[in-house]
């Protein structure tokens, strides 16, 4: 049967966060929910599955707090299996880049609309920074954006250390949904640098919002659950997981004498 796949996520102060996640995991179950929801003081995280109604019912209910009233929400359909389980785990943050100074809440770079993200990334004087992770970069991301090659975001301030607000003045970047975004442009801007701008929903809202033909994004795009990628208007895409290693692998990659499927791949048979 069809699912629809929800994902959302809010830096808002919420000092009560671990009082939250009993209540709320009980729901999820009652609601036959699965997927993952990070609670932190620091805001909420999360990706569901399930009926349709059943994510509706979630979403309802976790904007009756008042501190989440405005949740805002990405959806598509799959006909994929998209997690195993339902989980409700506490977390220090619920995007961990490990600065616990570095607050969104208290402000971010320029959020730029989906529609209008093709013109920044044409103008020559911008910087465009994928803060993904290289795994991640390397299924699909947009042309002439710059590769970090981190392994995890925790990585990210040592990359912007090696930039020069002088040299980088106007920078936009962009991610999956937009969260890890919203904590690396409060970090950037922390750092010196004055033009921030930022995808807002991240590339899943562009993948949705931008016809195919004037789409300037390459391959697809890596997401955590089950599907592993999806593309255009957020399909699911071609791309497996390695169970062994848990890298992407394109549908080229899994026609290779070295994948054998739950037990190796390219990236790890010799390991």
């Amino acid at each position: 049967m069809p699912q629809l796949v929800a994902t959302f996520h809010k830096f808002v102060r919420l000092t009560d966060y671990a009082e939250k996640r009993e209540p709320l995991l009980t729901y999820c179950l009652e609601q036959g929910l699965k997927g993952t929801i990070l609670l932190a003081e620091e805001g909420i995280n999360g990706t569901i599955a399930g009926d349709a109604t059943a994510v509706h019912n979630l979403l309802a209910v976790l904007k009756t707090d008042s501190r989440l009233a405005d949740l805002e929400h990405k959806e598509s359909i799959t006909q994929s299996s998209t997690f195993d389980r339902m989980k409700v785990k506490l977390k220090k943050e619920i995007v961990t880049l490990g600065m616990p100074e570095i607050d969104p809440s208290q402000g971010t770079g320029t959020y730029v609309k989906p529609q209008e993200w093709n013109a920044l990334l044409s103008d020559p004087d911008v910087t465009v920074i994928d803060v993904r992770n290289a795994f991640e970069v390397s299924v699909g991301t947009f042309k002439r954006s710059h590769n970090p090659q981190t392994t995890s975001f925790r990585q990210f301030p040592e990359y912007v250390s090696q930039l020069d607000p002088q040299q980088h003045p106007k920078i936009a970047m962009f991610c999956t949904g937009g969260i890890r975004c919203e904590k690396a442009s409060a970090l950037m801007l922390a750092q010196g640098f004055e033009e921030v701008y930022h995808l807002k929903g991240g590339i899943l809202s562009y993948l949705e919002a931008v016809p195919a033909e004037e789409s300037l994004w390459q391959g697809e795009c890596f997401v955590f659950d089950q599907r592993v990628a999806v593309t255009q208007g957020i399909e699911d895409g071609s791309y497996v997981m390695c169970r062994a290693c848990g890298h992407p692998l394109s549908p080229t990659e899994q026609t290779t004498e070295l994948y054998q499927a739950g037990i190796a791949c390219p990236y790890c048979a010799s390991s």
